[in-house]
């Protein structure tokens, strides 16, 4: 009876004073029985004395402003479990929606701004690249660093970001990402001088696969086999577009095979980078940006392209800083699109996009710049969209059965 009364109380206070009315008249009853002894009666009455000011408590606070936890100490709120479980499982997927979000965003960012600065670099060597001894590709990097290094200084002096200052022990933990850069930079040009274009888009695609590996063994990420598969496509595509241009020599071999290595080092260092080093994604810029700097610098000026940049006066036009100007900007949003979309999604999501970029490029070139594009181009391109979209596919499919796999109650409900 009194674990009755106890439940009315809970749940149905407006019950209340007809309960505890009901409550005494069986006291009552029970005191009368022949088989009740005077304790049980002293007690019965003792709890209903004791009950009443609570239902009187409960039923003032229904009536008042104040919440009905603040009536009793002795009330509960009770949750179902279903409810909780339910709204447990809506909490995570909206964070699955978020981070899904997430990676688009960052994805679709990075390829826009990585194509972006592609065209204006080959704006500006088709422009001033016949205007000069050579080309000035090392120091234009130079030029986007420094660009990129004033934008952030400029966010920091704005108040609009914040990382702390410039000290050699982060200096340190960040540096191999640049020397990575710098030798995938000069490795690509030296294998450019001793290989074929198409023969260079070939071992970009065996690339993408030394990052899968190592994103393997440094990460644990487990390859599904449809992005197995979406290599094979991309490569076997590559290589049929490039079969008349086949050429391997010696030493194109060997630099292409450090370009490679080199590239995939970068893309993996990189993301362990973003991992450990306890930077924010601006700060990451920063530093990207001084040691590129720092090291490229003195490679330009070995190479004679400061000296050919100096002594060439008909380059020193307003257009030309304008257009450098614009790249490094580029540049400033491209480095933090690239730090995000590795965070985000991968090595292996990074290098493919980086791949599928080629795309647009030469679509783009075609329509900007009058390029040509061959029978062999158009054929290397669908197969290069297909082996994306099977990627695409594949990445799709592996988010919903981790998904299912995360939340099964929210399969059960449906």
């Amino acid at each position: 009876i009194h674990l009755r009364l106890s439940l009315s109380i809970h749940f149905v206070s407006p019950l209340s004073h007809n309960l505890i009315d009901a409550y005494t008249n069986m006291s009552i009853k029970t005191s009368n029985s022949p088989t009740a002894s005077g304790d049980s009666s002293s007690k019965a009455q003792t709890d209903v004395e004791m009950a009443r000011p609570l239902v009187n408590g409960i039923h003032h606070a229904e009536h008042s402003s104040t919440p009905r936890a603040a009536a009793s100490p002795h009330n509960r709120t009770v949750t179902s479990p279903s409810n909780t479980i339910t709204s447990t499982n809506t909490h995570e997927h909206d964070n699955s929606k978020a981070a899904h979000s997430k990676v688009v965003s960052s994805c679709l960012l990075y390829s826009f701004c990585s194509v972006s600065m592609v065209l204006t670099n080959k704006s500006l060597a088709s422009s001033y690249n016949h205007l000069t001894d050579g080309d000035l590709n090392i120091l234009l990097v130079v030029f986007q660093a420094i660009v990129a290094v004033i934008c952030v200084e400029i966010c920091k002096f704005m108040k609009w970001v914040e990382y702390p200052d410039f000290n050699l022990r982060t200096a340190r933990m960040w540096a191999p990402v640049n020397v990575l850069f710098c030798l995938m930079l000069f490795t690509g040009m030296m294998s450019l001088q001793y290989n074929s274009v198409p023969m260079v888009t070939i071992f970009k695609n065996v690339t993408n696969i030394l990052v899968t590996v190592g994103d393997y063994y440094c990460f644990g990420q487990v390859p599904e086999m449809l992005v197995i598969v979406a290599f094979g496509v991309m490569l076997s595509g590559a290589i049929a577009a490039a079969w008349n241009d086949i050429s391997v020599s010696p030493q194109g071999l060997f630099w292409m095979a450090a370009n490679c290595f080199s590239t995939a080092g970068y893309v993996l260092y990189l993301k362990f980078a973003t991992k450990n080093v306890k930077l924010s994604k601006f700060g990451m810029v920063f530093y990207n940006n001084v040691l590129c700097t720092f090291f490229l610098l003195p490679a330009a000026i070995g190479m004679g392209q400061v000296t050919s940049f100096l002594q060439t006066p008909a380059i020193h036009t307003a257009d030309y800083f304008m257009k450098n100007a614009f790249a490094g900007f580029v540049g400033f949003f491209l480095n933090f699109a690239s730090l995000t979309c590795v965070a985000a999604t991968g090595p292996t999501t990074y290098a493919i996009i980086g791949s599928l970029n080629k795309v647009p490029v030469a679509i783009l070139g075609y329509i900007l710049f009058d390029n040509i594009i061959t029978a062999e181009t158009w054929f290397f391109i669908s197969v290069s969209m297909c082996g994306g979209f099977l990627y695409s596919y594949a990445k799709i499919q592996a988010g919903r059965k981790k998904a299912l796999h995360q939340h099964p109650n929210d399969e059960n409900e449906k």
